[in-house]
């Protein structure tokens, strides 16, 4: 079951965070004690009686505070100050320091892991097949229901199958099961945390967490604070961002809304994906469809290419050189913009490590998410419902903006090559979500996807359902293809893309 697009209580905090976290940066003149009252502002005892929930929703309020600032959690076993590096973090320009994606411990339930338990709809019938499938003789009859024996349980599963009562409950952790990588371990309290060496960042155990136990880091603090200073700040946009502000928030609304809340101009990303796009289309047609290369994987999703590189090395060789849309755009914009600083504004948390590479750190100076962008905008009451749209964002063709949903990568370098090189067969491959992203990257590793162009998506959906988006994934798939729908032109145009190319 997925919480996407349900206003939860753990989505109104984290958007509380981030809009007291901008109001601090904006309007705070004693940043370490208006942090410190912070907590007591949001959680308030009025608001609740029960008094122990107070504390504890103060405490992981006080966690999610110090990483929307860029700061790490405390430890749990020694005393750090709430304001502990607050100057190294009050400052125009800081990347992030790993790990992205952290657990809150005084947050997490400590969910069981994977466990199968009788429920109360048990009607404790004379057939008992639970009883009788067990492979271990887990199950026996106690107080006249089924009762599992965890300790002999070997989670095969065959009790829930069998039951015609649908009594036998699978319990897992939310975090866990929406994790492709196994990268969910547990402490020696049975709370979840996370192993940075088999995480990729895609925070989809974020979304999934009924706790709120799982964040990751911000800029927003630090993005004001370089506002701030009156440096030129350019925005690009991800074309997910369509349908991501309201039903009638259109590209046009939001470039004037980014210009309110101080940036000097406003491009579309999917000018980048158009640029990948007749480069992924050449290196297809001149490498894999020539036999030179096995096959050919799309570099424009982070988590992709890191599940690639950190489990499949193999691989490595396969990953396109194009540059991500994220990073072409910041390029195309530090060319004709060499002052300025770049803030890519997308739905992806793994965007922001991707940022923070030494490689890329002169093009991309801050990645904030549109969840996070949000509580910008409700910090300094910008309504982009109500707002005048006094520019136009555009730039970009339909293919470059169908990158947000899955599929819309290969099936832009597809439809290119079909433009550009009429004689070549395409054989297009698409995954997305970890899980299948591992089982298509066996295949290939296997042979079995030879002479095919794969297309990686970490969030299952695509960019549309990225940690840091704000609606249900049909809504925003209806209004990126609305997006899609209204570009000026279909396709890149292959000589002025190719020239753009090999100026970046």
């Amino acid at each position: 079951m997925s919480m996407r697009g349900i206003d939860t209580e753990v989505r109104k905090i984290r958007r509380r965070v981030f809009a007291e976290v901008s109001n601090l940066a904006y309007d705070s003149e004693n940043l370490k004690d208006d942090m410190e009252a912070l907590p007591y502002k949001i959680v308030r005892e009025e608001d609740s009686t029960d008094y122990a929930g107070i504390y504890r929703r103060r405490a992981i309020v006080r966690e999610r505070m110090r990483l929307a600032m860029g700061l790490g959690l405390r430890p749990e076993n020694e005393p750090v100050h709430l304001t502990q590096g607050l100057e190294e973090s009050n400052i125009g320009e800081k990347y992030y320091e790993p790990p992205l994606m952290q657990v809150i411990p005084s947050a997490c339930n400590a969910c069981p892991e994977n466990m199968y338990k009788v429920t109360d709809r048990c009607m404790g019938c004379t057939a008992h097949p639970c009883q009788e499938v067990c492979p271990r003789g887990a199950i026996s009859m106690k107080d006249g229901k089924s009762f599992i024996d965890q300790e002999k349980c070997i989670k095969c599963g065959k009790c829930k199958s069998v039951c015609p009562y649908d009594a036998i409950s699978h319990q897992v952790r939310p975090c866990s099961a929406a994790c492709g990588v196994n990268a969910i371990k547990s402490d020696e309290k049975g709370r979840a945390y996370i192993d940075p060496e088999v995480c990729v960042s895609c925070g989809q155990c974020m979304v999934s967490c009924p706790f709120g136990a799982v964040a990751d880091k911000s800029q927003i603090f630090q993005l004001i604070r370089a506002l701030q200073t009156g440096k030129e700040i350019i925005a690009q946009v991800a074309p997910s961002f369509a349908g991501q502000f309201g039903p009638n928030v259109d590209g046009d609304k939001l470039k004037s809304a980014l210009k309110q809340l101080g940036f000097s101009e406003v491009y579309e990303t999917a000018i980048g994906a158009d640029l990948g796009c007749m480069t992924e289309a050449e290196h297809y047609a001149h490498e894999v469809a020539t036999g030179n290369q096995a096959f050919a994987l799309t570099s424009c999703c982070p988590s992709w290419s890191v599940l690639a590189k950190k489990f499949f090395p193999e691989t490595i060789d396969k990953i396109s050189n194009a540059l991500t849309p994220m990073v072409a755009t910041a390029r195309v914009i530090k060319q004709e913009h060499p002052d300025a600083m770049v803030v890519f504004i997308g739905p992806c948390a793994s965007k922001k490590l991707e940022a923070s590479r030494r490689t890329i750190r002169s093009d991309v100076d801050f990645v904030i998410t549109f969840e996070e962008l949000t509580g910008m905008f409700e910090s300094r009451r910008i309504l982009l419902e109500e707002i005048e749209a006094m520019d136009k964002l555009e730039g970009a063709t339909g293919a470059g903006r169908g990158y947000g949903v899955a599929g819309g990568v290969a099936s832009a370098i597809e439809r290119c090559i079909h433009e550009y090189y009429p004689d070549v067969d395409v054989h297009i491959e698409h995954a997305e979500g970890l899980n299948d992203c591992k089982k298509m990257l066996m295949l290939a590793k296997a042979g079995k996807k030879n002479g095919c162009l794969i297309e990686g998506m970490a969030c299952p959906g695509g960019c549309i359902a990225g940690a840091g988006t704000n609606v249900d994934l049909n809504v925003a798939a209806k209004a990126l293809q609305g997006f899609v729908e209204e570009a000026d032109k279909e396709l890149p145009d292959f000589d002025t893309r190719q020239e753009s190319m090999s100026d970046l």
